[in-house]
């Protein structure tokens, strides 16, 4: 096996590499080439004791593909010996009964995250597409002593030339044509199921998408005999009315129930391991001041993308999980939220938590009928963490949750509260707005100063100018179609905070500088200082070159949660 020159050395003397899996998703890459967290202790807790089928719901860059990846490379009969070194000195090593599991299954492993499309046309085809190459990268299944039907059907689904009726058996035909070649029965790991749901959902052909996957997850794990086991990862439970019809041997292990809580992400000992490892200690309470704070069934959790970022790019907080992937479902629900959900997701960025029933299982057709769905998917989906579970007077299970960590209030920020109809009154928002095109200074610092009280926490005023920068970024989303927005670029002879170039000529150009003062009594002045340096350091000359000729000025001065504004208007 290929190592790659080691960096440092650990405690007990051995070399060690400091490159950390970022965007690896292949376990014998990771384990080679990078530092790798041993998660391996997962094999030993579900191999003795797993169910038929099993369902992992976690949000996004948690480590589902790595995992299934690990699992792929430890009971793959092919390449069994060669893979058997990627897990010497790992903590599954030490356990002779689950090492006794090594290199003997056939294994499939699949992911959907790229069967897309932006019709059910173009998804069928897609899919017959990636089925293809599936069995072009099997085409050492295909025998002369195959049935005949059994011939035609894999040249056709080889060839790109297979219906829609065999498209849909092509993962139960694959396993046993796997079981048939190995004398065994083959083991399914699945990766992303639900993202074509997600995708079929988004564009509006959820209905023609779930009738084809009721039937190609069915036949594959529900009636399939030539299957051992199967793992399945993705971000939603979906109903199984709706896509697992009649599977009764479901296990599943989410944030808030089933077991193996803490085989995806990284406990707080990973992390301490990490630091110690990195020789970077010193790091711990600011790395779970930002992305510790998670509670998957009651064990403490890191979010692992964010955390192995933080250590690559030499100890810098930032909020790394940021746009990480789109998710259409949410846009979608936080557009048509009523009042009171607006109320309470603002005040969530103050430190305050919401009270609410779950709806664990998603079905997608009546999405947003249930007001608790937006709640739901905002904890699967690792926006918010469950803080503690009450009884109502009827006995119903009540879940408190609230922001977890840092990263996630500057996340929710961005990609939350964007996202909204309205963001402590819809209504408030869009004046404000309007005030800003308009010139209307005094409206926009009242609108302003009102979503401070509501929204801004004490929490975000440590570092208030970078604060109320991503504040104003984010909001200022709503005049993305009238505006193309620049924030911290070069001009003249510095950087302007905030720039809005006009995409009308009837539009004035804009430019906001931010300044914190120390005192309420200093931020008249602070503002002023603001507007000063905006006119001599000629922060306006980009919006002159594009040939912008009413160009308004606002410095705006922060203290806590109040607000002074200046407005000039530059020529």
């Amino acid at each position: 096996m290929k190592t790659k020159k080691v960096i440092c050395e650990n405690e007990g003397g051995d070399e060690m590499n400091m490159k950390m899996p970022i965007g690896i998703d292949d376990f014998a890459e990771a384990r080679e080439n990078c530092y790798l967290v041993d998660k391996t202790g997962f094999l030993s807790k579900f191999l003795p004791q797993h169910a038929k089928v099993t369902l992992f719901a976690r949000p996004r860059r948690f480590g589902k593909t790595l995992t299934l990846s690990m699992m792929r490379y430890f009971l793959d009969i092919e390449g069994a010996q060669e893979h058997r070194k990627l897990f010497e000195g790992l903590r599954v090593a030490e356990d002779a009964a689950t090492m006794a599991w090594q290199g003997t299954r056939p294994v499939l492993f699949l992911t959907l995250k790229d069967w897309k499309g932006k019709s059910w046309e173009a998804m069928l085809e897609n899919i017959r597409f990636l089925l293809g190459n599936l069995f072009s990268e099997r085409d050492f299944l295909l025998k002369d002593d195959m049935k005949e039907r059994d011939c035609r059907n894999f040249q056709a689904i080889l060839d790109g030339t297979a219906g829609e009726p065999l498209l849909r058996d092509g993962l139960a035909f694959l396993l046993r044509l796997f079981s048939v070649h190995y004398g065994r029965k083959a083991v399914l790991l699945l990766d992303e199921y639900d993202a074509p749901i997600q995708e079929a959902w988004a564009n509006g052909f959820y209905n023609d998408a779930i009738d084809f996957f009721r039937t190609f997850f069915s036949r594959a794990i529900k009636t399939n005999e030539t299957l051992d086991f199967a793992v399945l990862t993705g971000v939603l439970r979906v109903s199984k009315e709706s896509i697992f019809s009649g599977l009764n041997n479901l296990a599943i292990s989410s944030v808030i129930s089933g077991s193996y809580a803490d085989a995806f992400g990284f406990t707080k000992q990973d992390v301490q391991k990490m630091a110690s490892d990195l020789g970077r200690m010193d790091c711990l309470e600011e790395i779970a001041s930002w992305y510790d704070g998670y509670d998957f069934q009651g064990v403490e959790i890191y979010n692992p993308w964010s955390v192995i970022n933080y250590f690559q790019y030499d100890c810098r907080a930032e909020a790394y999980w940021i746009n990480t992937s789109g998710n259409h479902i949410l846009q979608e629900m936080l557009q048509n939220v009523d009042d009171r959900r607006e109320r309470e997701m603002a005040g969530l960025m103050q430190g305050k938590s919401v009270q609410t029933g779950l709806n664990e299982t998603f079905v997608y057709s009546d999405m947003g009928e249930n007001k608790d769905d937006l709640y739901t998917l905002l904890l699967f989906a690792g926006y918010l963490k469950c803080v503690a579970v009450h009884k109502d007077e009827e006995g119903d299970a009540v879940y408190e949750l609230a922001i977890p960590n840092r990263e996630i209030r500057s996340v929710y920020r961005h990609e939350i509260l964007r996202n909204l109809s309205g963001m402590a009154g819809q209504s408030i928002l869009r004046e404000m707005m309007q005030a800003i095109v308009q010139g209307n200074a005094k409206r926009f610092q009242e609108d302003l100063q009102k979503i401070l009280l509501d929204m801004a926490s004490v929490h975000d005023t440590a570092k208030p100018e970078a604060f109320y920068h991503g504040l104003m970024l984010g909001m200022t989303v709503w005049l993305a179609r009238k505006y193309r927005m620049e924030s911290n670029q070069e001009s003249g002879y510095g950087r302007f905070d905030l720039a809005f170039f006009p995409q009308a000529a009837r539009l004035p150009g804009i430019l906001m500088e931010f300044k914190s003062a120390g005192k309420i009594g200093q931020m008249k002045k602070a503002a002023e200082a603001a507007c000063r340096q905006v006119e001599e350091r000629n922060y306006a000359e980009r919006l002159r070159v594009e040939g912008v000729s009413q160009i308004w000025c606002y410095g705006i001065a922060f203290c806590g949660k109040r607000v002074e504004l200046q407005m000039c208007v530059l020529d």
